[in-house]
């Protein structure tokens, strides 16, 4: 199994352990998750193919719908707000 893959697994586990902790004390680890995705995507499509990728993207995305889907909300009505 290449580098890439064991950390995509160890961020998932990381990830499972911090949905299993109170809700209060989950942004601070969620947030370290969120920052770490991007380049662990980078570098598994870099070993990998993009499809390999696009799956690990849907999961991300999976995990982190609703403070993704707060940020996008937040986003839009700063844009509506400024035009």
């Amino acid at each position: 199994m290449s580098l890439s893959l064991i950390l995509s697994c160890l961020w998932v586990i990381a990830a499972s352990i911090t949905a299993m902790l109170p809700m209060r004390r989950q942004f601070a680890p969620g947030i370290a998750l969120l920052i770490c995705a991007p380049p662990l995507l980078l570098y598994l499509g870099y070993e990998h193919n993009p499809w390999v990728v696009l799956a690990a993207c849907a999961a991300i995305i999976s995990m982190f719908r609703r403070p993704l889907g707060h940020l996008l909300r937040h986003l839009i009505a700063r844009l509506k707000g400024q035009t």
